[in-house]
């Protein structure tokens, strides 16, 4: 019955991927501690893959920290590498979210670095508290300029709270002289 939900829902963003073109679909893990939770995600990566290579798309996997999301099944950068290494599956892609990996404590510059290969998509929000860029405790202008000389060229994605409204929560792009050039 869980398969059969998560296969409509993949079934279902890539209905609506192919509807406006989006280039990657993000497939979720999940809250559970079952034992069979990897072996069912596996299944449903695989089923994903399949519908993404038809469509020339991309799976996207996110590791998501226990602090914000207690029990959710893929919560580790090292997790997430081991299944993309072992499914073998050129669709499927790790979305770094710099959140998420700093929430855990890791250390968010050398897991870039290292996974870099592996990577979809890049995220970014303040850490702890996934507001804008420029709070927090990461050196986002120094991190920016780590992604563009590590020669990332596609969009990243700004996943933060803002304070107030989106166009005032955008004003760190001009208080950096280090804004991200991709």
């Amino acid at each position: 019955m869980l398969v059969s939900l998560a296969r409509a829902a993949i079934d279902q963003a890539f209905d609506y991927a192919d509807a406006i073109d989006a280039k990657a679909v993000h497939v979720m893990a999940g809250k559970t501690s079952a034992e069979a939770a990897e072996d069912t995600f596996r299944a449903n990566l695989n089923y994903a893959c399949d519908r993404a290579g038809k469509s020339r798309r991309t799976v996207l996997i996110e590791p998501i920290n226990q602090i914000s999301t207690p029990g959710y099944f893929l919560h580790q950068t090292a997790q997430a590498a081991a299944l993309i290494s072992s499914l073998q599956r050129p669709e499927l892609r790790l979305m770094f979210d710099c959140f998420h990996v700093g929430m855990n404590g890791e250390d968010v510059p050398a897991r870039l670095k290292a996974l870099l290969p592996l990577i979809g998509h890049i995220q970014f929000a303040s850490v702890p508290d996934r507001k804008s860029p420029d709070q927090g405790t990461l050196d986002y202008p120094s991190l920016f300029n780590l992604i563009d000389d590590l020669g990332w060229s596609r969009p990243l994605g700004a996943e933060y709270l803002p304070d107030g409204s989106t166009n005032a929560s955008l004003s760190w792009m001009s208080s950096h002289n280090n804004t991200p050039k991709t």
